[in-house]
């Protein structure tokens, strides 16, 4: 219901067909547009930033008949409810003019509909109806009241960790993948929630008491319920019953990435639930079960010097998938360096992950260089994942300061956004952000970057770079609160995604979005999941192996 015919395009097809007519003598019947007008702006046959009381003009080549205007023209939002409005005329009735009576709504999608049986004085048709599209402006007024920013962090974090607490599924407690799942949870996505647990227990969202119970349930169900392969976890399974959920037709096993995701949650909870009561122990005794089950060694395929992405029961390795950098997959090499029971040695990391040196870059974007990554360092995604637990502050090896790696991608992602090179309507140094999430039909998903760049904000990306923007991470927080609230506020939290250009605001929730914005928080304000994670003696020894040096090692 959004497509529409160019104006021009249509005009000039018109203009065409009376040539052709008149080619053979014949006289003319028909007659044409001219012109569209927007309050100021011309010669389109789509107009954005438009004020919502706009005044809009359409001309055409013989003066109108009036009475057939009413039935023949109308302005309609994109839902194609009718807008009232009055109609004038200009120019001896060559010029339509429509003002709307009310208003029109901020941000939304309007068109004008003009239909063939429109006709002038003369009793003249147009050939072609055709449309022009508007789109009204940013309300840029604030729809919620001031508060401190420490409010507002505490807002963000409390209302986000809803969509984990409320929402988790109530038999196995794990993370649905989004707000529509029903059964269907993630792995991954349930090891962030582990760590939003972990957070809002430490700022007293819940208590102690009831976030053990809920870690609980989730141990006791992986233990018990849900499908392992080498001990490693599928992307999805059933929440109910820890059957198997195929993320693709090869895709049916076991997803040696997620599972990471899911043990960097698990061994920051072991860390955090340390008392000596019954069910603390039993957690954290299960923890250690999960984790030393995994056989990270295993993923080598037959002892390869890379690890793995995925393994199928029905299809063994044929989705093939090397688990090679920069992404988002570090964690992958450090939890399966960390195990002591199915370890990798340096050499695996060096040459799978590391590709020996081929993960650099080096390159100097917007004035910061990237030490790793590809061009313009890829969707902000990389920074957040494995950066949740593992602390990048002071953290070196051969390859990369760590922490120049994750604040200077932050800010060539910032500055990108900033220049706006491919002219969106919206950004700005206020608001910013591209990594992967929901986008768009027919795109729905994509891992929005400068490369890759759809004009697609995910709120995501700004406010789980908190640790390494602050104040640019801030200011995007601001205004995604203040001024698109009430587009993008809703009871998780922010919505995955929108698009001001477009525009287009999603209505999901992912938990692979939503649990970065809790945890990287938290590590800026607190350093607690990072506090945590690198306590942990396997960690500690998992990168030095792989010849890490940082302050905590």
């Amino acid at each position: 219901m959004r497509l529409h015919y160019l104006f021009f395009i249509c005009l000039a097809v018109i203009l065409s067909c009376k040539k052709s007519d008149n080619q053979g003598g014949g006289a003319d019947t028909t007659f044409s547009p001219t012109n569209a007008t927007v309050d100021d702006d011309s010669g389109k046959s789509e107009f954005k930033r438009v004020k919502t009381t706009p005044v809009i003009k359409i001309s055409f080549d013989e003066p109108l008949s009036r009475n057939s205007v009413p039935a023949n023209v109308d302005l309609h939002d994109y839902n194609l409810t009718n807008v009232p409005v009055n109609f004038s005329y200009t120019d001896n009735d060559s010029t339509l003019v429509i003002t709307p009576i009310s208003p029109l709504k901020y941000l939304t999608i309007h068109s004008v509909q003009v239909r063939e049986n429109l006709t002038s004085s003369t009793g003249k048709k147009i050939d072609a109806g055709f449309q022009v599209r508007i789109i009204t402006e940013m309300d840029s007024s604030n729809k919620f009241p001031i508060i401190s920013d420490d409010a507002l962090l505490d807002s963000v974090q409390r209302r986000t960790f809803r969509y984990f607490w409320e929402f988790g599924h109530p038999i196995s407690g794990m993370a649905r993948e989004r707000n529509t799942s029903g059964d269907l949870v993630t792995s991954g996505g349930t090891g962030f929630g582990i760590m939003a647990i972990v957070a809002s227990v430490d700022r007293g969202f819940i208590s102690r008491a009831d976030g053990g119970d809920r870690l609980k349930t989730i141990v006791d169900f992986l233990t018990n319920k849900a499908v392992t392969y080498h001990g490693a976890f599928p992307h999805w399974m059933n929440g109910a019953t820890g059957a198997t959920i195929p993320f693709s037709p090869n895709d049916d096993g076991a997803d040696l990435v997620e599972t990471a995701y899911l043990m960097e949650g698990l061994l920051c909870a072991r860390q955090y639930f340390n008392q000596p009561d019954p069910k603390e122990t039993d957690i954290r005794t299960k923890i250690n079960a999960l984790f030393n089950s995994v056989e990270w060694d295993w993923f080598r395929q037959g002892g390869q010097n890379v690890l793995y992405w995925h393994w199928s029961p029905t299809q063994n390795w044929i989705m093939n998938v090397q688990v090679r950098g920069w992404n988002e997959a570090l964690i992958t090499y450090v939890m399966a360096a960390s195990s002591t029971t199915h370890t990798i040695d340096a050499t695996v990391y060096e040459n799978g992950w590391a590709g020996n040196g081929g993960i650099r870059n080096g390159g100097a974007y917007y004035g910061y260089t990237l030490p790793l990554g590809p061009y313009l360092g890829g969707p902000l995604f990389f920074e957040h994942y494995s950066f949740m637990g593992i602390n990048p502050n002071g953290l070196t090896d051969q390859y990369a300061n760590y922490q120049d790696q994750t604040k200077n991608h932050s800010l060539i992602n910032y500055q990108y956004c900033v220049n706006n090179p491919l002219a969106y309507y919206g950004y700005s140094d206020s608001c910013w952000g591209l990594t992967a999430s929901d986008s768009y039909p027919p795109i729905n998903y994509t891992a929005h970057a400068p490369d890759n760049d759809k004009g697609v904000i995910s709120p995501t990306a700004a406010l789980s770079s908190f640790p390494y923007s602050p104040a640019e991470s801030m200011k995007a927080l601001r205004f995604f609160y203040y001024t698109l609230g009430d587009r993008i506020w809703k009871d998780y939290g922010f919505v995955d995604a929108f698009s001001l250009d477009k525009p287009w605001f999603a209505d999901s929730f992912l938990a692979i979005d939503q649990g970065p914005i809790i945890v990287m928080i938290e590590n800026y304000r607190t350093g607690l999941m990072w506090n945590l994670f690198t306590s942990c003696p396997e960690v500690k020894a998992g990168l030095t192996k792989l010849g890490f040096h940082a302050p905590y090692l």
